[in-house]
């Protein structure tokens, strides 16, 4: 059977530039289709009403989309609103606004505006969300909680999200508001579940490639990773709210350029980029070393020979390039 195509997903960890080069922004409506994209806005998380919409319209439209839709269901009825539903079947790029994640979640998962989400992601649509719009887009949701480093029992709450990256729960502002600890509470209590915390002006991009799921980092911040797969930890026995063993965690922290492979939990390796010039001054000092090498090999060389024949490599520095009998012009 054909792969399904799946559309890339922008996981944007809260606060991403809207002044500057608006680089996740502009990557957005980029893989939306560009100047043909026709994007839908769902800003049910946010509390500023119509204001958050008007914002994003003017960005998306500044930066060259063709159509920004608002679609904003404030319950659960609305979200069964075919007309609302309808608005999502032409979208090229689907972007979720930050606020209340628990929201969010509360009103759209599980309803036809949640599932119709869900379908256009397979279908090849680009999905994003910043924020509450990051963390609803995994399968387990960070619904609220405490900042902190350490892991503590009851540090957080944990709400089911739109399932579009499967055992994993995302958490995002996640350096600037020190949530390393309630991340690392739920990978203690859920060992499978692969936590995903998100910088700000940071996004993970995941997309879809030979039956894996990959992931790359753009952006300001860093992305980081906690794998509990082989971790050994207490929560099951904790009381109240007392730290947390958490011991055996695998930690990746990502920066821009880097990849993840999420499907079978390891760094995909990074490639490295050579100039043109560099690769050149590469292949001769690779050249030298080999004639190096086989000059020790013969043993026949004296090492006065061989400095003999590297200065004859190198220009003369007594010989001026302007007159060819060695005067100066």
């Amino acid at each position: 059977m054909p792969e399904h195509p799946h559309g890339p997903l922008l996981i944007i960890g809260g606060a991403e530039d809207k002044l500057r080069k608006r680089t996740l922004l502009t990557e957005f409506v980029t893989a939306s289709g560009g100047p043909e994209a026709r994007i839908a806005v769902i800003p049910t998380a946010s509390s500023l009403g119509d204001e958050v919409t008007e914002v994003y319209d003017a960005l998306f439209r500044r930066l060259g989309a063709a159509d920004v839709v608002p679609v904003r269901p404030e319950s659960r009825a609305d979200a069964t609103d075919p007309d609302l539903v309808a608005r999502l079947a032409s979208a090229t790029g689907i972007f979720m606004t930050g606020g209340n994640q628990l929201k969010l979640s509360a009103i759209i998962c599980g309803t036809p505006l949640g599932d119709a989400i869900v379908e256009a992601h397979q279908r090849g649509v680009v999905v994003a969300g910043t924020s509450a719009g990051a963390s609803i887009q995994s399968s387990h949701m960070v619904a609220f909680g405490v900042g902190g480093s350490t892991p503590k029992q009851r540090m957080t709450q944990v709400a089911a999200g739109l399932g579009l990256v499967q055992s994993t729960v995302i958490d995002q502002h996640f350096d600037q508001r020190n949530r390393y600890g309630r991340l690392l509470m739920i990978v203690s209590q859920s060992p499978q579940l692969l936590g995903i915390g998100i910088d700000e002006d940071t996004a993970a991009i995941v997309t879809f490639e030979g039956g894996r799921e990959l992931l790359r980092v753009a952006g300001r911040g860093a992305v980081t990773i906690f794998d509990g797969s082989h971790m050994v930890t207490n929560a099951y026995e904790a009381k109240r709210s007392s730290p947390l063993l958490a011991s055996g965690v695998v930690l990746h922290i990502l920066p821009a350029g880097q990849a993840f492979d999420l499907t079978n939990r390891q760094l995909v390796p990074y490639a490295l980029e050579v100039a043109p010039e560099d690769a050149a001054e590469i292949a001769e000092a690779q050249q030298d070393m080999r004639q190096l090498a086989r000059d020790i090999a013969a043993a026949d060389r004296s090492p006065q020979a061989l400095r003999a024949r590297l200065a004859r490599k190198r220009p003369s520095a007594r010989t001026s390039p302007t007159s060819p009998d060695g005067d100066n012009a």
